[in-house]
């Protein structure tokens, strides 16, 4: 079964190593095959990857698009490191991205990355705020049932 995509105009995909730019009209496009598809709103450049989150959403993506993806292994599991022991408490999020990657399920580990990055900006909107912390109990904790952290001082390292 092809993948259909609609572009809007002037929106750009990849497509394997391809970069398709439409024209200036809404298309419709029907993809078979097995090369890597991202769409532009789900690119993240070197440039756009200023958080930890982000960084590790890169790393997935470029071993996502790459055929040769142990060297940015190293460096995805690099990031983990770093973003763990700044954030424990983002290890359940971080074990959902690592097991897919590990199981070859690239594309589903950018969308677990992207649930890592929203769990980010929520931390980093709490300490903003001036919070230490995420309640559990709270809606909108970004937390799944037992999934917390011992460490409430974490968002302020």
């Amino acid at each position: 079964m092809a993948l259909k995509v609609e572009l809007k105009p002037g929106e750009r995909i990849i497509v394997g190593d391809s970069v398709i730019t439409n024209d200036n009209q809404r298309t419709r496009l029907f993809i078979e095959g097995q090369a890597p598809i991202l769409r532009e709103k789900d690119i993240l450049t070197p440039a756009t990857a200023d958080t930890p989150a982000k960084r590790i959403y890169l790393a997935v993506q470029l071993m996502y698009l790459s055929s040769d993806i142990e060297k940015i292994k190293d460096d995805y599991f690099t990031l983990v490191n770093d973003i763990i022991q700044a954030a424990p408490s983002t290890i359940p999020y971080v074990t959902k991205v690592s097991n897919s990657i590990l199981g070859g399920a690239f594309y589903k580990a950018l969308k677990e990355a992207k649930k890592l990055i929203e769990y980010e900006r929520t931390l980093i909107s709490h300490v903003q705020a001036g919070s230490a912390g995420l309640s559990e109990n709270k809606p909108g904790g970004g937390l799944a049932s037992g999934a917390g952290s011992d460490h409430p001082d974490e968002g302020g390292r």
